[in-house]
């Protein structure tokens, strides 16, 4: 039976980094939908013009809203995806059959702070500092603190996201990434706000990549046991991006989740 999936991105990337595994659930009968979120890939949007997360995650929230009574998707989220899409599981809970992680941010409503989560990225950053691979990622700060942005490096891209990937995937990367806002006021924090009765409710599968080097095995695990889904899968040799250094296996896993429902 064919499902409609909802692709979202990580970080700096867009709907684009989905060609390979859209085009391959096409090819297999199922719908498929990929989205730029605010300020990412072709969304006309600036970092200037988006003050709160409600701003970045509008493209998504609007698609939803767009659904009919009775359909459902299946939410798919990379890296900080997984915000998007739970969020999204949040605010439309009736319309998702469920939200799938993909190495990604699975929030546990009880203890999830995004303030906290965006400083994680400077953890990991110091880490791959000492490596030489994470100091050319470039942090602005557009209005003061609460205002900022990352733009990853081709260093850090090579070595910490990419290193498993076609070299030729790469190359296209750096030429369409786009700035990723860092939201760290008090309102983005309510927008991001989570429940066991909504959120907590939807089917949630989890989908390690065994070979990420930003987001570890190791921290997707404790992700899982801090909050464990209805089912976890995994894919051995996947590096950060799944969907360029393991297209087909990623595929398949989603295809499997569709069936399993």
């Amino acid at each position: 039976m064919a499902s409609h999936f909802v692709l979202v991105h990580g970080a700096c990337h867009g709907s684009w980094c989905w060609y390979k595994v859209a085009t391959l659930l096409k090819s297999a009968g199922h719908k498929v939908t990929a989205l730029d979120l605010g300020g990412a890939g072709i969304n006309p949007k600036q970092r200037h013009q988006m003050t709160t997360l409600s701003d970045q995650l509008e493209p998504l929230m609007e698609f939803l809203a767009a659904l009919q009574p009775e359909e459902k998707v299946i939410l798919v989220g990379h890296s900080m995806g997984g915000i998007a899409i739970s969020v999204a599981a949040e605010k439309f809970t009736k319309s998702i059959a469920a939200v799938v992680y993909v190495t990604a941010f699975m929030p546990n409503p009880a203890n999830f702070n995004l303030h906290q989560l965006y400083q994680q990225p400077d953890k990991n950053g110091k880490r791959f500092a000492e490596a030489g691979a994470f100091q050319d990622s470039k942090f602005m700060f557009e209005n003061g603190p609460d205002s900022s942005s990352v733009l990853f490096g081709p260093n850090f891209m090579k070595c910490a996201l990419y290193q498993l990937s076609p070299p030729e995937d790469l190359t296209l990367a750096m030429s369409l990434l786009r700035p990723f806002p860092i939201f760290r006021d008090d309102l983005s924090q309510k927008e991001a706000e989570l429940t066991d009765r909504n959120y907590g409710s939807t089917r949630r599968v989890y989908i390690v990549c065994k070979e990420d080097l930003i987001i570890t095995e190791e921290t997707q695990k404790a992700s899982i046991a801090n909050y464990p889904p209805q089912d976890v899968k995994e894919i051995s040799g996947a590096d950060h991006m799944a969907m360029f250094s393991k297209p087909q296996e990623l595929a398949s896993v989603l295809q499997a989740v569709a069936q399993e429902m």
